[in-house]
């Protein structure tokens, strides 16, 4: 089953780009050039993005346009990066974010 956006009423969602690996909590996956990394990682089968502060409770898709910061991720040693909305470039190295991370 895939899970990828390919229509969406708010976001432009863009034609299929070249497919390229991104590593995602150390593990290769596969993800279209300039879909959402969201897209490719619940694609994977991965639903959390990261753990709350007080209780590590999980979080993942929420709203899906940027509007909230459930699907925050470490991304390329950033944090807080907003996965539903930053589009995949070949080579990105993701990680779960651990509560309010300050990156690498």
């Amino acid at each position: 089953m895939c899970l990828r956006i390919e229509n969406h009423v708010i976001l432009d969602v863009q034609p299929k780009g070249k497919e390229v690996d991104i590593t995602v909590d150390g593990k290769t996956i596969k993800a279209y050039e300039g879909e959402p990394i969201l897209a490719s990682i619940l694609n994977a089968g991965i639903k959390i993005n990261r753990y709350t502060v007080k209780r590590k409770e999980p979080r993942g898709l929420f709203c899906g346009i940027g509007q909230c910061t459930d699907c925050a991720m470490v991304v390329d040693g950033k944090a807080n990066v907003r996965t539903c909305i930053t589009p995949v470039k070949a080579g990105m190295v993701i990680n779960t974010q651990n509560g309010l991370s300050k990156g690498e």
